[in-house]
């Protein structure tokens, strides 16, 4: 396993900067955003597409530090019924995919994206239950418009060799292990998965349990997110886990986004780790820094002081006790 982070936190600084900074806090690998609600800040597509002699000087300042991309990010709505965030979008992550292909990363990660309810629908619709039947019409609705669309999007990922990893997260189509196979199975085996314990935890998901059942699917899981959440069970048991509230208001809602070991102990972070490996990712583990009671900095290194105790680094090797 490998040690990285999404760089999208230290948006305003200079990628030259950010790099010097993930070097000496250690880590091997960095998750670029590359359009969407990531931006490009540290990763423009359009620009790098264009010139190999900037893709090569690219390239070579990260490698410089040491570091090596472990995936292009480009979380947006490719789905939505406003045409023009759609295309937007959808945009982005063709020339993500594209540039992946001429840099050598084969995982571009995002959202499923979420349609309306229905052809005239101008909002993106969350279906949570199958009752009154509108909701079961509106979703059927929207596996339809997904289907096609990923069919499509599949054949271009295999055409540029990466796979589209789709992180499981609520207001999207694809927000656990069932919804991301089931499209997965719609559209081709390039539809994939950056998985986000944190989306999981909240809604009751066990991460370990969802890690064998994903992978027992093929091997499904091809990047990953070291993201933590904290749930308050004292407005939990009162309200439930489905929160609106902003999050800044960090004492009423029902869960946060925490730095890694301030949701979940290094007991149950060992354990999904150990669980990663045992079922075929050996990958890396990309910090994403959303607790917003730590500074950008703070929270980052905190996370990758708990990783460095709870990722496996070296080969198992032989087993002289058996």
């Amino acid at each position: 396993m490998k040690i990285g982070a999404l760089s999208a936190a230290w948006s305003a600084q200079p990628l030259s900067e950010v790099l010097a900074f993930f070097a000496e806090a250690g880590l091997q690998t960095i998750e670029l955003g590359a359009g969407g609600w990531p931006g490009d800040a540290h990763c423009n597509p359009a620009e790098l597409n264009s010139s190999k002699k900037k893709r090569d000087e690219f390239m070579a300042m990260i490698a410089d530090h040491g570091l090596e991309i472990s995936a292009l990010s480009v979380h947006g709505n490719p789905l939505h019924p406003n045409k023009e965030i759609a295309k937007e979008h959808h945009d982005a992550w063709r020339a993500a995919g594209t540039l992946a292909s001429k840099i050598g990363v084969t995982c571009v990660n995002g959202f499923s994206g979420l349609p309306g309810g229905c052809a005239g629908d101008m909002t993106p619709n969350w279906v949570v239950a199958p009752w009154p039947e509108d909701h079961s019409d509106a979703l059927e609705y929207q596996w339809g418009v997904a289907a096609k669309y990923w069919k499509a999007e599949n054949k271009f990922a295999d055409k540029c060799g990466v796979d589209f990893c789709f992180e499981m997260h609520p207001n999207f189509l694809v927000h656990n292990p069932e919804s991301l196979i089931q499209l997965r199975e719609a559209a081709g085996d390039r539809m994939c998965c950056n998985f986000d314990p944190s989306h999981l935890w909240w809604r009751g998901i066990e991460p370990a349990a969802a890690i064998r059942w994903l992978q027992d699917k093929g091997d499904v899981i091809k990047h990953f997110h070291a993201k933590d959440v904290c749930v308050y069970d004292w407005n939990n048991r009162v309200n439930g886990c489905l929160d609106p509230k902003h999050y800044g208001d960090e004492l009423n809602r029902s869960w946060i986004f925490r730095s890694l070991g301030y949701g979940h102990d290094a007991l149950e972070w060992n354990d999904m780790l150990s669980t990663l490996r045992m079922s075929g990712y050996d990958g890396a583990l990309s910090i994403e820094h959303e607790d917003s009671l730590m500074t950008a900095n703070e929270g980052f290194l905190k996370a990758v002081s708990f990783l460095k105790s709870s990722a496996i680094f070296e080969d198992a090797g032989e087993m002289t006790w058996a």
